[in-house]
């Protein structure tokens, strides 16, 4: 296995981390499941800075978003599979 560029940290989320500088869309990640050390590729679909998260599948706007096997807030945009999630497009239902 490779260096990993998308860390998911449970089989549930949806959304997994980016841990590298400077991923640029195209780049066919390597993401490890940080549970149980699983791994899977996924394309970016667009430049992600690190720290910030990337759809696992089609996420719509009124989704949930599930990281860390918790729901950590609701989809207020689309994130295509690959695609960047971040405050343009995912808010905490705290407020």
């Amino acid at each position: 296995m490779g260096v990993p560029q998308l860390l998911v940290h449970d089989a549930k989320d949806n959304v997994g981390v980016v841990v590298v500088e400077g991923l640029t869309a195209g780049t066919d990640m390597l993401c490890v499941v940080t549970h149980d050390n699983t791994d899977f590729q996924l394309t970016a679909g667009d430049d992600i800075p690190i720290g910030h998260k990337v759809a696992l599948t089609d996420l719509k706007a009124g989704d949930t978003i599930i990281k860390y096997g918790e729901d950590i807030g609701k989809m207020v945009g689309d994130a295509p599979k690959g695609g960047h999630v971040h405050t343009q497009n995912l808010k905490t239902k705290r407020w």
